[in-house]
């Protein structure tokens, strides 16, 4: 099965961390977010990837170009203009073969086994089947007692699901995309239940999932990969000894922390350098801090 990783967006509930990277490499215990989706997709039986790229793409095609041990073949679509999530996958339409494919955003961490959406969709006949769950904070999606999608609402209410970022398309619902201009796969999904055609669902439980789209939800997911009570130091990172890391850390590649500082409940993104005497608390640091200096319950 072919897949694609929808990282064109600009991710604005992250600002101002993706001021300085694209959503797909914020770095999750110090592994960009994107390469934990590739390594998500490979373990469920995905053989080739695409991701497509408008904000900050030069990083995003950098940072995967020559890509090899990931063991599959991965390549990137630039963007001159962002073309949405509908229009980013009709955009790949040659890339698609005449089998179901899967779309992911590629700010969802989770561990969802998609086999089995996979094989409901080939079963189902189903133009396209979204894997769905129940999470409040996002339940938009009206399931009928068939399991097909009805609607997509505005606001949560009860008795409705989330969608998890997560789909399985046939080739026909690119009939329903307009080519070279922004469109949202939500819109073709309308139009598709408005033709009577099926869109299905995957009910998923029991699983881990997140979205980082946030500075909170961010921060969480490094939480959850590390635990509330560890320090995960990369390669090459320096800790004096008469510093002190407290609380949950995630210290980066390269950084370097300066005796008599503190680092507690925080993360330092990949080579900033934490001067003397400095306190860093209850936040995520993206550049050098000078001695002395105290950041606390910021993105700095």
């Amino acid at each position: 099965m072919k897949a694609m990783i929808l990282a064109a967006g600009y991710g604005t509930r992250l600002e101002p961390l993706t001021l300085k990277r694209p959503k797909a490499l914020m770095p999750v215990a110090n592994i960009p977010v994107v390469d934990r989706v590739i390594a998500y997709l490979k373990r469920n039986g995905v053989r080739e990837i695409i991701v497509n790229a408008h904000h900050l793409h030069h990083q995003v095609t950098s940072h995967l170009a020559g890509r090899t041990h990931f063991g599959l073949p991965i390549h990137v679509e630039v963007e001159d203009e962002i073309l949405g999530t509908g229009g980013g996958i009709k955009n790949v339409e040659e890339f698609w073969d005449c089998e179901p494919f899967l779309v992911i955003n590629a700010d969802i961490l989770t561990d969802i086994d998609l086999r089995k959406p996979v094989e409901r969709h080939r079963q189902s006949g189903a133009m396209a089947t979204l894997v769905i769950h129940d999470y409040p904070l996002f339940n938009l999606v009206r399931i009928n007692s068939e399991g097909h999608v009805e609607a997509f609402l505005s606001e949560t209410q009860p008795g409705l699901l989330a969608f998890t970022g997560i789909h399985i398309l046939s080739r026909s619902v690119l009939d329903y995309i307009p080519p070279n201009t922004f469109y949202s796969i939500i819109d073709a999904y309308r139009d598709i239940i408005h033709d009577k055609e099926i869109v299905a669902s995957y009910m998923a439980s029991g699983h881990y999932w997140r979205d980082i789209g946030t500075i909170d939800s961010y921060v969480q997911a490094n939480i959850d990969m590390i635990g509330t009570e560890e320090i995960l130091i990369a390669q090459g990172a320096v800790a004096h000894p008469a510093s002190h890391l407290g609380g949950w850390c995630v210290v980066g590649h390269g950084c370097s922390i300066g005796e008599g500082s503190l680092v507690e409940n925080s993360i330092l993104w990949d080579g900033a350098k934490i001067g003397k005497e400095a306190t860093v608390v209850n936040s995520i640091v993206t550049q050098d801090v000078g001695d002395g200096v105290e950041i606390r319950d910021q993105v700095f």
